[in-house]
């Protein structure tokens, strides 16, 4: 029982061993620096093309063409008179079927059941999610305790009643009415004579108008009509932590050389250049990492006032970074005024141009995910 326990608790310290290693770069070298970093999702923007009115045709009415044309015609044709003697009959009874008999139907109602039918109301589905610090983490930075999950959530169903066939409707047929009855006849037992008279035709002239042409249909075709929006798109999904080699320098706060003008917060195209050279450039070259972009003033004016202006001044580094396509949650502004000054060039202080200059920069660094 002992050896079994000593066993188990040695398999368990080299699971979490290999657990800790699996979260480290691989094959780490001397001297380099790593920082861990989240994969984003990566949208794509397509043009989809809407057909927003179809293609029809608008029809215009050509009327017919007429002409009048005169034309004699019979109105009483020609025709014979008789001097009649009448024929001689004799009664004849006759028997008909006065009602035809037919099939009576009777119909036999449909007959239905009932059933229950199982209907999935929310599909599965699975994603990223970071669980909160362990309760006895030993970092001061509770970062280093989060836990990523890749979380799974099953499907949602739902049960319906629904009605079957049991029996479909039918019917039967059987005979019923009919009727006959008789009638009399008179048959001819000697033909009528005659004497025959001849009568000429009759005619008139009348006037009519001919078709020349009929009605015809003229056809335009009017086109369809489109209109092409942006739809954005899942192109690859992130959430993926790998870590990425970074220049160890690059971790502690490095001074960008950009320059504002008096209390202004615009960037100058010098500065933008700085930018693209310094920071886009990184960010472009290892899309996984987050960079800290901190400002500062020197001591001249208000506090609040310098407060503010340094917010803007980190804040339109990253508005820039922003418009050339960097991810706004790649990116930290922090303003920090006159708080954090690199010599004594405080409030009353005598100091020259120089060494005010010293406390107004911008500082960056490379942030851990």
């Amino acid at each position: 029982m002992k050896q079994s326990l000593t066993l188990t608790l040695i398999l368990l310290v080299f699971g979490i061993s290999a657990q800790a290693q699996k979260s480290l770069p691989p094959n780490p070298e001397p001297g380099k620096c790593y920082v861990s970093c989240v994969t984003e999702d990566v949208w794509e923007t397509v043009q989809e093309k809407i057909m927003v009115r179809p293609e029809y045709k608008t029809l215009k009415v050509v009327p017919a063409e007429y002409k009048n044309v005169d034309e004699k015609v019979m109105v009483k044709p020609a025709s014979k008179k008789f001097v009649y003697v009448p024929a001689t009959y004799k009664k004849v009874t006759e028997s008909y079927q006065a009602e035809d008999p037919y099939k009576k139907i009777t119909p036999v109602a449909a007959k239905l059941g009932s059933d229950t039918k199982t209907v999935v109301i929310q599909e599965s589905y699975s994603h990223y999610e970071w669980k909160s610090a362990y309760a006895d983490c030993e970092s001061k930075d509770p970062r280093d305790c989060r836990v990523l999950c890749y979380v799974q959530y099953p499907e949602q169903t739902t049960g319906i009643g629904i009605q079957t066939l049991v029996n479909d409707a039918s019917y039967s047929r059987a005979p019923a009415g009919g009727q006959t009855k008789t009638y009399d006849t008179q048959v001819e037992v000697t033909p009528a004579r005659y004497e025959t008279i001849d009568i000429p035709a009759e005619y008139i002239t009348i006037t009519k108008r001919v078709l020349v042409q009929d009605e015809t249909i003229v056809e335009t075709v009017v086109p369809a009509e489109y209109r092409t929006y942006d739809v954005t798109r899942l192109k690859q999904e992130g959430g993926i932590t790998e870590w990425v080699e970074i220049d160890c320098k690059l971790t502690d706060l490095n001074v960008l050389p950009i320059y504002y003008a008096l209390g202004s917060a615009r960037l100058t195209a010098e500065a933008r250049k700085v930018i693209d050279n310094k920071l886009y450039a990184l960010m472009k070259a290892k899309p996984g990492i987050r960079i800290e972009l901190n400002s500062h003033t020197d001591s001249r004016g208000s506090a609040s006032s310098n407060q503010d202006l340094s917010q803007r001044r980190a804040q339109s580094v990253v508005d820039y970074l922003v418009s050339k396509g960097i991810s706004k949650n790649r990116l930290v502004a922090n303003g920090y005024g006159e708080t954090k000054l690199k010599n004594g060039c405080v409030d009353g202080a005598e100091c020259t141009e120089d060494q005010h200059a010293l406390n107004r920069r911008t500082e960056f660094r490379v942030l851990p995910n």
